[in-house]
């Protein structure tokens, strides 16, 4: 018969079956783990240092301290934003009234609409100041999407009124951008919800 033996060798044996093969001496065997603990806290240390870390977004807003004193504010300056409990826009310039009642506006046209605004009377152009209302309950992503609307307005009113040539300087006009962010009172939400219908 051909193949192995018996057992683990295998191999050929005498007539009186003992193996020609010696058995070989088993050898202690012993792996030291410390060089691989070391390699690991090299590759994490690495990895830690070389990854860039996810910074949590937050949004710097600066706002002044409050005003004590009353401002005179002309009506057809001011340009008003109110952002209601259920998450709707509404626009007016002035004071509200039956002739110039509250509009909802959706966020795709805000951006326009501060331009036109903000552009359009030429004699309150660079005067016109925005009031951005928000209600308590407003969701905060809202609020968020509303401003960035209005600081990309910005560019284009930015340019136009670069165009002009101040008297006083004779360089072009600055921009003087006038913004301030209140609460949506109670009063407010019934001029809006009186004079929409």
């Amino acid at each position: 018969m051909s193949g192995g033996g018996e057992g683990l060798g295998g191999g050929s044996r005498d007539k009186r079956g003992h193996s020609k093969r010696k058995k070989k001496k088993r050898i202690g065997f012993k792996l030291d783990m410390t060089p691989l603990v070391d390699i690991t806290f090299l590759l994490l240390t690495f990895f830690m240092f070389t990854t860039t870390m996810l910074k949590p977004q937050i949004m710097k807003m600066t706002i002044p301290p409050e005003w004590k004193e009353k401002v005179d504010v002309i009506d057809n300056q001011l340009f008003t934003l109110s952002l209601t409990a259920d998450n709707k826009l509404y626009w007016m310039v002035g004071i509200p009234s039956k002739d110039n009642p509250p509009e909802e506006i959706q966020l795709k046209d805000l951006k326009a609409k501060a331009v036109d605004v903000n552009l359009m009377p030429i004699k309150n152009r660079n005067l016109m100041i925005t009031c951005f209302k928000i209600s308590r309950d407003a969701k905060y992503n809202k609020m968020v999407e509303i401003l960035d609307e209005l600081n990309l307005a910005e560019v284009p009113i930015k340019d136009e009124i670069s165009k002009e040539i101040d008297k006083k300087t004779g360089l072009p006009t600055e921009r003087a951008r006038k913004f301030t962010i209140a609460v949506l009172t109670d009063e407010d939400m019934k001029n809006i919800e009186e004079f929409k219908k």
